[in-house]
């Protein structure tokens, strides 16, 4: 007897809440709270707009329609990371 290979495996990158503070980004079992006041260019965004995430490479996510990229290095220690976006 063969199986069939079960459906298509979902995503293991996904924002999982957005809030009036920031987004939630859920990745391999790890959850990252990204506040508006350090990633501001996702406030006044669309659902849509954030929620197509991408991982462009291993630890690497990329959000194609907004045109972001961050790392995991930078969502783990953010404080080494000090120089942070403005926006105008």
């Amino acid at each position: 007897m063969n199986s069939s290979q079960p459906g298509k495996s979902t995503s293991e990158i996904e924002v999982t809440n957005i809030s009036g503070h920031g987004i939630w980004l859920y990745s391999y079992g790890t959850e990252y709270f990204l506040p508006y006041d350090n990633y501001p260019w996702f406030k006044d965004k669309t659902v849509r707009q954030i929620a197509n995430v991408e991982e462009a490479s291993p630890g690497h996510y990329y959000w194609p329609d907004l045109d972001i990229d961050l790392s995991e290095k930078i969502l783990q220690n953010p404080d080494e990371y000090p120089l942070q976006a403005k926006t105008t």
